[in-house]
C-alpha cells in the first residue's frame, strides 16, 4: 500500500490543528506564555489528533467541529505529561527540558491545570454533550492509571493483568477516545463508532507495549531517556513482568532490584541484562502484534477508503517504530 503521508487524507488539515495548538501560547501573562511555549513547542507526530480527524472522515467531515476536538485531545495529552514530569521529578522528556526542571514544581502543576481547562474549553466547542462526557470520563481513567503506577512503585507483586489494566487507562483510553470522539462528531452510525473506538484502544495498547520494549532496546539519544528508565523508577512493564512470571523466586534480578535498599544501579544493570538474555522482549513484541491485529479487525467492516487504509498503515507504523 502506498500512503502519500503518514496521515493520508487528513495530513493537510493537521495544519489547522497545529494553528490552534500554536495559538494556545498567545496569552497576556508573560510567565505563562513562556511555559506554554516550552511544553507546546516540543512538536511530535501528533498521532492522537490525527486519529480524531481520520475517524471523522467516514461520515460528515466537518472541520469546524473536528479540529477543536482533535486539538483538545493533544492539549489533554500534553497536560498529563506536564503533571507526570512533576510527579516523576523528570528533568527531560525526549531530550528536552521539562517544565518542572525550568520553572519548578508548583508553577508546573498550575500550568498543567491551565492546559486541562483549555482542553475542556476546546472540546466544548463541539457542542456535543456525549463527546464532552467522554472527554471527562477519559481524563478520570487516565488519572486512575497514573495513580496506580505511582502507588505501586517497586511492588513486585503486580501481574500482567494489572499492567494491561494500567496502560489501558493511562495510554490506550485516550487513543480510543480520539477515534470515538471523531466518529461521534461526524455522525457515524453506532457500529462504526464502536469499531473506531476499539481500533484506537487496541492501537494504544500496542503503542504502549512497544514503548515499554524500547525502554530496554532504544537508543538513549533518540529516546531522550536512559535505558531501563522504567525499572529505575520502580515501574513494572511487560518485559520485566514476563521475567518475573518465568522466575518468581527471590533470585530474579528484577525482584532483587525492587527489594534492594542500596546498590540499585548495579542491580539495575543485572535486571536489564537478564531481560535481554531471555525471550521476554520477543514475547512482548508478539503481544503488541496481537493488539495490532485486534485494531485491524475492529475496523474491518468500515468502508474501504484512503482513511481506512491509512488507519491500517498506522498499525504497522506503531509496531515498527524505533522511538
Amino acid at each position: 500500500m502506498v500512503v502519500q503521508s503518514l496521515y493520508g487524507p487528513v495530513q493537510q488539515d493537521m495544519a489547522r490543528v497545529e494553528a490552534i495548538l500554536s495559538g494556545i501560547r498567545d496569552v497576556e501573562y508573560g510567565p505563562l506564555a513562556r511555559m506554554l511555549s516550552q511544553v507546546m513547542g516540543a512538536g511530535g507526530k501528533r498521532v492522537r489528533p490525527a486519529l480524531a480527524l481520520l475517524a471523522g472522515t467516514f461520515r460528515d467531515y466537518d472541520l469546524e467541529l473536528l479540529v477543536p476536538l482533535a486539538a483538545s485531545i493533544e492539549v489533554l495529552h500534553t497536560a498529563t505529561l506536564v503533571h507526570d514530569d512533576v510527579i516523576d521529578v523528570a528533568a527531560t522528556r525526549r531530550g528536552r527540558a521539562t517544565a518542572n526542571a525550568l520553572f519548578s514544581n508548583a508553577p508546573s502543576v498550575m500550568l498543567g491545570d491551565f492546559m486541562f481547562a483549555h482542553a475542556a474549553e476546546l472540546v466544548a466547542r463541539t457542542g456535543n454533550v456525549r463527546v464532552i462526557r467522554l472527554f471527562a470520563r477519559t481524563l478520570m481513567r487516565m488519572a486512575t492509571g497514573e495513580l496506580d503506577q505511582d502507588v505501586s512503585a517497586f511492588d513486585a507483586s503486580k501481574r500482567i493483568g494489572d499492567y494491561l489494566q494500567r496502560i489501558g487507562g493511562k495510554t490506550a483510553s485516550l487513543l480510543g477516545t480520539a477515534c470515538e470522539g471523531g466518529a461521534i462528531v461526524s455522525g457515524a452510525p453506532e457500529p462504526w463508532v464502536e469499531g473506531l473506538r476499539d481500533y484506537g484502544f487496541n492501537l494504544g495498547m500496542a503503542f504502549q507495549i512497544v514503548d515499554d520494549i524500547l525502554d530496554f532496546t532504544g537508543n538513549e539519544e533518540v529516546m531522550g531517556k536512559p535505558v531501563g528508565g522504567d525499572l529505575r523508577e520502580g515501574t513494572l512493564t511487560l518485559p520485566s513482568l514476563l521475567l518475573l512470571e518465568d522466575d518468581p523466586s527471590r533470585r530474579n534480578p528484577v525482584r532483587r532490584l525492587f527489594n534492594a535498599r542500596r546498590g540499585r544501579e548495579r542491580l539495575l544493570e543485572d535486571a536489564i541484562a537478564a531481560i535481554h538474555a531471555a525471550d521476554v522482549l520477543d514475547r512482548s513484541k508478539a503481544m503488541a502484534r496481537e493488539f495490532g491485529d485486534r485494531a485491524a479487525h475492529a475496523i474491518a467492516e468500515l468502508p474501504d477508503s484512503e482513511a481506512h487504509r491509512t488507519l491500517l498503515h498506522l498499525i504497522d507504523h506503531v509496531l515498527d517504530r524505533e522511538s
